[in-house]
């Protein structure tokens, strides 16, 4: 039934009024037949009471087309009907005006629907709010995502919604139809597609694209209706395929799919001028998997396969639940036909997604989070929650809104498999938008622990973060030591997700003088000077090391006991080597390796020297490294990995440009221990093209 007539005939059943058939009233009619057909021993009492007590408070109103404004909550509710869904929703979405259009109120429908149907009322209240200006655009849909994320059935009753409204919008203002159209094609129209609703995505674009791009969607209409005016060779292909399969005995339902109008589009736009067998595809629905793959082969072995068209959604399914397997096949006549293969659950789940996957809140035992990063509960998935980590931390509406748009805007997802290095158990999928890099599959994989992240493998390679991912590789990140490495603002450059931009973002701004100025303020400290003339200052600027160089050093003041021994950073000593130490502001040492041209300079100033020597056991050190050697692809890769494997976390790494094909590499690293340099070190030379590794003293300037 086309949307049109079902209109008329709800419009028309709506005047009737109350007036029932066995029962039940007469406009409920297309509903309860619609819902019959995918739950056929379902209860309608709630669904009765619910339409009469949404008609009732509804009665007077009118919508901008003139028709009563109950025709809008039936045609809701008829959406979601067709698309499978269950008799809760169906309840709701009769509601879901009521709360905030009448004088019903939310602890009524409690009362009478149960504690379930309220909360979805109320979400679809809370969402019905929405002001689609642009100032309120940011905040409103991050509410919309925080209610999606609590129960998807409540995006699913609006995006039914919003597809009504659309299917009416001709009765507002050209403006506001743009306006609304726009926000629709941006934000909703996506949100469809990773909810898998399919359905409603396809019509939605449809209405989008004749708002939008009026002259192409006049000019696509008529490409459509000259094809349909002539014979189509899809049928012709489609008996072949009948009788192959019938040959080879495989029960099947061989169906020719229809592109909609904006996939003619895209298509035109993309190949040029379109061939008979362009206008729509092969559906090949079947009772199993096996069977999928069955049909495959015979479409293989009979026809010319395209062999780049082949992908298979079964064995590793879409980040929306989609599965089949595509394939193309030219006919001995040359055609070229595109066949998509599923069973007839698959083909439901591909229609109607998280509509038709059941309830949520069933009386189940608590789904545990899948192995793989998703959730095992299907109405929740994983993608949703990783958009709402992010939203969580995203500074600002603005910040949000512009993040939003990006993910939402990513047409393709990959999925790529991050296992731990040395490991094959503990592999999860991670399922990232086109164009993600490793940094982003390290945030996906790690949040915030991904800043420690140093390099990674691809499929057995060395890489580098930057490296941009494609679908199915095999990936290791390859991890620093706890509190090691750190964001670097060329990162930024890298990132593709929202999850981690936002976080390297906010990293960086921690880390950034004026963030670690506003930390201290919060912790009650004044922040440490930064600038100064005197000598004491100079020194007091080079020597001041992180907590774990000063508490935890293993140096002593052999005739200062009480002092406290910080560790230089300009010459980085380590045990056993020979140190000088000279009294510097607030009492402390500051030790510097003997060779240190600092020593020399404060001698020569007469200042007085300390004794400090090493105590015995583990202590954790800070050194800097300078490897030089011959320049080569994968060599930083190479010796991030080197520095990861020995437990050494980099706090700093500098490459020069390379000179005469000869490169140099400057780390500074933190050791747990100050006795596991030596055998960094010998790693390190150990990595092929490396002819040196030494410690370096800093200049003093």
């Amino acid at each position: 039934m086309s949307a049109v007539r079902s209109l008329r005939k709800l419009g028309r059943a709506a005047l009737v009024g109350t007036a029932s058939r066995g029962g039940m009233p007469h406009a409920l009619e297309h509903v309860v037949q619609a819902h019959r057909r995918h739950h056929q021993d379902a209860d309608l009492d709630a669904l009765r009471r619910a339409y009469l007590l949404a008609e009732s408070s509804h009665r007077g109103q009118m919508r901008k087309s003139g028709d009563p404004y109950i025709t809008h909550p039936l045609a809701v509710t008829l959406i979601l009907a067709q698309l499978g869904a269950g008799g809760t929703t169906l309840t709701a979405s009769l509601l879901h005006d009521t709360v905030e259009d009448t004088d019903v109120t939310l602890e009524q429908v409690r009362s009478e629907f149960g504690e379930e149907v309220a909360y979805l009322v109320d979400g679809v209240t809370k969402l019905e709010k929405v002001d689609y200006g642009a100032a309120a655009e940011p905040e409103t849909f991050r509410k919309m995502l925080v209610a999606t994320g609590n129960d998807v059935r409540v995006m699913s009753i609006k995006l039914a919604d919003r597809l009504h409204n659309m299917r009416t919008l001709g009765v507002m203002r050209p403006e506001k139809q743009v306006r609304i159209a726009t926000v629709t094609r941006d934000v909703l129209i996506p949100l469809a597609e990773r909810l898998g609703v399919q359905a409603l995505k396809t019509e939605l674009e449809d209405l989008v694209f004749a708002i939008l791009h009026p002259e192409e969607h006049v000019r696509t209409r008529e490409l459509v209706r000259d094809h349909r005016a002539a014979a189509d060779p899809l049928e012709e292909i489609a008996e072949q395929v009948r009788g192959i399969l019938r040959e080879a005995k495989v029960t099947a339902e061989v169906l020719i799919r229809p592109r909609h109008l904006l996939s003619v589009h895209r298509s035109r736009l993309k190949r040029g001028e379109l061939g008979p067998c362009d206008f729509g595809r092969l559906l090949i629905l079947v009772g199993e998997e096996a069977d999928c793959y069955a049909v495959l082969g015979e479409l293989h072995t009979c026809f010319t396969p395209l062999i780049s068209e082949f992908k298979d959604f079964i064995a590793v399914p879409k980040f929306n639940l989609y599965q089949s397997l595509h394939t193309a096949f030219a006919d001995p006549q040359g055609r070229v036909a595109e066949v998509l293969m599923r069973t007839h659950h698959m083909h439901k789940v591909a229609e109607a997604g998280v509509v038709a996957l059941g309830n949520p809140h069933r009386a189940e035992p608590a789904a545990e989070p899948a192995a793989d990063g998703e959730r095992s509960d299907p109405t929740q998935p994983g993608w949703l929650s990783r958009l709402l980590e992010w939203q969580s931390h995203a500074p600002d509406p603005d910040t949000f809104w512009a993040a939003l748009r990006d993910d939402l805007a990513q047409d393709r997802e990959i999925t790529v498999f991050c296992g731990e290095p040395g490991s094959a158990a503990g592999t999860a999928a991670l399922h990232l938008p086109g164009g993600a890099t490793c940094l982003d599959a390290a945030f996906a994989r790690y949040g915030e622990e991904a800043h420690r992240c140093i390099g990674a493998r691809v499929d057995g390679r060395l890489t580098t973060l930057a490296t941009v991912l494609r679908d199915g590789d095999v990936l290791q990140l390859l991890m620093a030591a706890e509190g090691g490495s750190g964001p670097s603002p060329e990162w930024l450059d890298h990132a593709r997700t929202p999850a981690a931009r936002i976080s390297i973002r906010r990293r960086l701004e921690l880390e950034s003088p004026a963030g670690q100025a506003g930390a201290a303020k919060a912790d009650g400290a004044e922040p440490e000077p930064v600038a100064g003339t005197s000598e004491a200052q100079r020194d007091s600027l080079h020597d001041a090391p992180p907590s774990a160089a000063s508490a935890g050093s293993g140096a002593v003041a052999e005739e200062l006991p009480g002092h406290t021994v910080r560790l230089a950073r300009c010459c980085t000593p380590v045990a056993p080597d020979a140190v000088t130490g000279f009294l510097v502001r607030g009492g402390n040492v500051t030790a510097h390796r003997d060779s240190c041209a600092t020593v020399r300079r404060m001698r020569d100033a007469g200042r007085a020297q300390v004794a400090v020597g090493w105590r015995g056991g583990r202590a954790a050190c800070r050194v800097t490294l300078q490897a030089e050697a011959f320049g080569r692809q994968q060599l930083l890769a190479d010796l991030t990995e080197t520095i990861a494997v020995q437990g050494a976390a980099v706090l700093y790494a500098a490459v020069e440009p390379p000179c005469e094909q000869r490169v140099r590499h400057t780390y500074t690293l933190r050791l747990a221990d100050s006795r596991e340099l030596p055998a960094l070190m010998r790693a390190m030379r150990a990595v092929p093209g490396v002819y040196d590794v030494a410690r370096v003293t800093k200049p003093v300037h």
